[in-house]
């Protein structure tokens, strides 16, 4: 799209005051943020380096980095900052750490860590890990809602929450204690230091003069705070959602986010972008009268210059067996017929367990396909192993990263030693890297052990001096090869190809690295800033599995699903209690699953098909399925129905605009 339209210019050229742009699907909105990063750094004299873009994925972030450096000459964007949110914040605690009570080197947690240290604590303080799961959901959500252990301990109410604010309390004096934070403090911790630090906000007010946000709508409570203060005094930003794409409020995202703007700037411009270049008329028509049904402080009705297109299928089947085999069969024989690529059909669906029946049918129609959501690269084993190694020499104090290499390859340091070295630590209150190597040691271990523990500290203190005083590439390719990892990945590879392709993944990860170090604009980085990047990396891309390129239908959820687009699309398992999930009829939740429906509709170019199934199997019975409320809710003159020729007569009868509702009818009796 090189010329922009009426809408898009304005939502560009205009700056002087706060501004949100309301983009419905597919209207072209990253092109308005980068033209509108190139034209503040090109037309209005801003340094890059005063510029911050902010959005929530690295797929999305590194796409708007290129689009932008493509638009600007020279070291025009030299300093500019294209990140998620979570990288902005490791940034402003790796320049301010002093502050916040962190040493530098200091680690992020993931999931894994942030679940075994919960379940220590929950085993050695209350007995039990039961409920460990819940504990780690209540805390995440007391840090985006910037609740803090204190107060949640106010706050809670009897029972579970009570124990978890306790849990919560104890928690982060542990992180604390290892020199760590875990994801959602990567938010919580630079908006604590700026409400109680007004000449540190300041500093970073006039370090960035001018913001731009993407996927608004996805905001949590602590990130539009974040925003808010960075941004307050000057308002000069822009951003960019929509609200009827809103689909994380499990994630604890608020679409209020785009309203409360309204009365925290008042002089707030809104331009909505409705233009569509993606979608055929028909398909906008389906999504803008789907997502008419929830309520709407900006009503926006999506448009396109593509024709009308052809019409929406939806297509009953006998049961989810049927159903697979039917969307399997149909898109092999549309490949054969007209020769195009598999990747141009995607299946999406509400919840993974619906894929696994698909996968099948696949297969055996040999269809090759894409699986979004597979192991990632940081989630395999010796990623895993070797990136512990590497917080470990950043943060010695850094207990789950210890526990995780120790014995990486088997050093013969059993559980009750460690047990015992944890005991000891935990009595020292230094950590069991620190205290492996202490004399007291000796009083509650045998010799054989205390030497084995000494002899990995004093190797690791010899490489972390080597790592930062010497070329630190060659200090850790150097340590793959000291501790002989690739003979302990053979004896525990299934074949000696498993083998060197999982070596290739280390000596890739030893790549990234490097490429971390030799990308810094600056200079400036050091080795334990390059891992705290990777760590993040890891975190952020485990959710994301890159799309592109690879031959295959592309099946995913339907969340999995925004940003993309694909020219056919099927949305399978249209059935009340699957799309809108049961957990939603029962919370009242609908509109959230409608916006889903509505995300699946839009990512759809040419052609839209819907499938449901007469009756599926569950826990052992076959159930009658009832069709979604929301093929109820679709402009029924644009819509083909197939299938009812396997319904009993009167259903085959009520063709056109009634066959939804005879066919709902019918089931209930």
């Amino acid at each position: 799209m090189s010329k922009l339209n009426p809408r898009q210019q304005e939502a560009v050229n205009y700056i002087s005051g706060p501004m949100l742009v309301l983009a419905g699907a597919g209207s072209g909105k990253t092109s308005v943020i980068t033209r509108k990063i190139a034209y503040l750094i090109q037309q209005c004299g801003i340094s890059a380096r005063h510029i911050v873009a902010v959005t929530f994925t690295n797929k999305a972030a590194r796409e708007m980095k290129e689009r932008v450096s493509s638009l600007l000459r020279g070291a025009e964007g030299h300093g500019l900052t294209v990140s998620t949110f979570h990288n902005l914040g490791l940034n402003i605690i790796r320049r301010e750490h002093a502050l916040l009570g962190y040493k530098p080197g200091f680690s992020i947690f993931d999931d894994s860590d942030v679940k075994s240290l919960l379940t220590d604590i929950m085993q050695k303080e209350y007995a039990g890990d039961d409920g460990a799961d819940e504990v780690k959901n209540l805390i995440s959500s007391w840090k985006n809602d910037l609740v803090l252990p204190e107060e949640a301990l106010e706050q809670a109410r009897a029972g579970k929450e009570q124990t978890a604010a306790i849990v919560y309390s104890h928690y982060q004096r542990t992180l604390k204690a290892y020199n760590a934070v875990d994801f959602d403090d990567l938010i919580l911790q630079p908006v604590k230091l700026f409400q109680n630090h007004p000449e540190i906000l300041e500093k970073w007010r006039n370090r960035i003069r001018y913001m731009l946000v993407d996927e608004y709508q996805d905001t949590n409570a602590s990130q539009y705070l974040l925003v808010k203060l960075l941004v307050k005094e000057r308002a000069q930003f822009t951003v960019v959602g929509d609200d009827d794409q809103s689909i994380y409020a499990w994630r604890g995202a608020r679409p209020e986010n785009l309203m409360q703007l309204k009365e925290d700037f008042p002089s707030l411009k809104i331009v909505m972008l409705e233009q569509n270049y993606r979608s055929t008329g028909r398909i906008l028509k389906c999504a803008n009268t789907l997502i008419s049904n929830n309520p709407h402080e900006f009503v926006k009705e999506l448009w396109s210059e593509m024709g009308h297109g052809d019409e929406i299928r939806v297509i009953r089947c006998r049961n989810e067996d049927a159903e697979a085999e039917r969307i399997a069969l149909e898109i092999l024989t549309e490949h054969m017929r007209t020769q195009r690529p598999y990747s141009d059909f995607a299946i999406l669906y509400r919840g993974n367990y619906q894929a696994k029946i698909m996968e099948l049918k696949l297969q055996v129609h040999k269809v090759p396909y894409r699986l979004s959501g597979g192991t990632s690269f940081f989630g395999r084993q010796e990623v895993k192993d070797l990136m512990s190694y590497f917080r470990l020499l950043v943060n010695p104090d850094d207990d789950n990263a210890f526990l995780r290499v120790i014995n990486v390859p088997r050093r013969e340091i059993g559980s009750t030693t460690l047990e015992k070295l944890s005991a000891y630590a935990t009595e020292r209150k230094v950590s069991m890297y620190e205290a492996s190597a202490e004399i007291g040691l000796g009083e509650h271990l045998g010799a054989r052990y205390t030497e084995r523990l000494a002899r990995f500290k004093h190797y690791m203190d010899k490489l972390r001096q080597r790592c930062f005083s010497e070329e630190p590439i060659a200090a850790l390719k150097e340590m793959i090869l000291d501790i002989d990892y690739e003979n302990w990945i053979r004896q525990n590879s299934s074949s000696e190809k498993a083998c060197e392709y999982r070596m290739s993944n280390v000596w890739f990860l030893i790549e990234a690295l490097k490429n971390t170090l030799e990308r810094d604009e600056e200079g400036t980085m050091t080795i334990e800033e390059a891992i705290a990047k990777l760590v993040l990396r890891d975190m952020l891309e485990r959710q994301e599995e890159d799309e592109d390129g690879a031959e295959g239908v592309q099946m995913m959820t339907l969340h999995a699903s925004k940003g993309l687009e694909f020219p056919s699309v099927y949305i399978m398992g249209m059935e009340e209690e699957i799309l809108p999930h049961r957990s939603s009829i029962e919370a009242d939740t609908i509109e959230e699953e409608r916006r889903l429906a509505y995300v699946g509709i839009t990512r759809a170019r040419r052609n839209l098909t819907f499938t449901f199934a007469s009756k599926r199997k569950q826990y052992g019975e076959t159930i009658d399925c009832i069709p979604s409320r929301f093929l109820d809710e679709l402009p029924a003159e644009d819509l083909q129905w197939e299938g009812l020729e396997e319904a009993p007569q009167e259903v085959k009868a009520a063709r056109g605009n009634s066959a939804l509702a005879d066919i709902r009818a019918m089931l209930k009796k």
